[in-house]
Parts: structure tokens; sequence; C-alpha cells
């Protein structure tokens, strides 16, 4: 086997030994279906897993991963849309409570809307990071050098939680108090979650 099946596989041997047997009555009470409480979107970033921020238990979390934690605007086209596909299925059937768009520090994706995609990632990537571009380029030229970075990545999630809106049953729940958004950027050099106010930048969490 390769290197990657070499590390997949002993993970799982320790998944086996050391997690499966204490958490064996969970997932066969899981296997019978499951009620997440929050549905999250995410960066598909190897640095900033949601279930490990979160301390999550399986069954918790439904999760949405994606280059840069984007949420594309309602378009039911009957074209293919992953992302709203998800979403669909969270608040329709699984009925989350809650929806959060977590950004994170150094994200590749927001920096390509910055400066552009990578010349072998033109199939994809250019056209879906296209969506942020202008928000996050407009945000770059209000704020000083030193803090573009991090001013971009908020602007992504205030885009995402913008876009959520205009799903019109995500709409309706949230005015009807069934149905809470949030917004979240995880640093990951400092672990420090922050969270979206009503402030001009997000705000630690206590």
């Amino acid at each position: 086997m390769s290197d990657i099946d070499d590390e997949l596989t002993a993970g799982y041997r320790r998944f086996r030994t050391e997690h499966w047997p204490a958490a064996r009555a969970e997932y066969e009470a899981l296997a019978q279906g499951q009620k997440p409480h929050t549905l999250i979107v995410a960066c598909s970033d190897s640095r900033a897993d949601p279930a490990l921020i979160f301390d999550a238990a399986p069954g918790q979390l439904f999760v949405v991963r994606n280059v840069a934690n984007l949420v594309p605007p309602y378009e039911p086209d009957g074209l293919l849309h992953g992302v709203s596909a998800a979403l669909e299925f969270g608040v329709k059937v699984l009925n989350v409570k809650r929806i959060v768009v977590m950004g994170h520090a150094h994200c590749g994706g927001v920096n390509a809307m910055l400066n552009g995609a990578p010349d072998t990632c033109a199939d994809f990537v250019a056209p879906w990071v296209a969506q942020g571009s202008a928000v996050v380029r407009r945000v770059a030229e209000e704020v000083s050098e030193d803090q573009v970075e991090g001013a971009a990545e908020e602007a992504v999630v205030r885009l995402s939680i913008e876009n959520l809106r205009t799903f019109p049953w995500i709409a309706e729940r949230e005015a009807a108090g069934e149905l809470t958004l949030t917004g979240l950027h995880f640093g990951i050099a400092d672990g420090v979650l922050r969270a979206l106010t009503n402030k001009s930048r997000f705000e630690p969490l206590a």
C-alpha cells in the first residue's frame, strides 16, 4: 500500500481499538437516523475541522465543506448545486435549528479571490471563487494592508450569510425564530473563534 493508505489504515485501526468499543452503542443508535442540531458550512481546508473545533459527537453536526465556505445565492434552475442541496436537506428534512458559516485564517480560497486562482485550477476553482471576488476586493480597499487577509475572510462569511437569506425557506424560518444564522471565523494559529456581530470586525467568543 502507499504511504497515504498506511496512514489512513493506521487511523482506522486506532478508531476501532480505542474509540469504537466505547462509542458502539452510540453509533448503533445513530444507525436508526440522525438529528443534528446544527448545519455548518465550512471550508475544505484540512486545518479547520468543525467536528474537532466544536468537540462534537457523531450525529450532532451536519457539515457542508467547500472551497472558502461559500454559499451561492438561491438559484433553483435545475442545474447541479451541491451546497444548495445540502442546505435544503438540512433545513427541510433534518430541521436543523442553526446554520453556521465558519471561515478561517489563511484561507487559500479567499486568497484566490484577492489574487486570482492558480493557473492549474481554471476549470472549477476560478469560477467558484469568482463569486466572492468583488466583495473581498472592495473590502481590501477599505482596510490597511496588514488587515486585508482577515477582513476579506470575514467578508466572505458575511456574503454567505447574506446568500443564505436568499433561500425563501431559510429566510422564513429565521423570521419565525425557528432558525438561527451565525457567522464565525477560526484562527488557525491561535485557536480562537471570532463571531460576526454588529461591529465592524468579528469579536472573540468568550
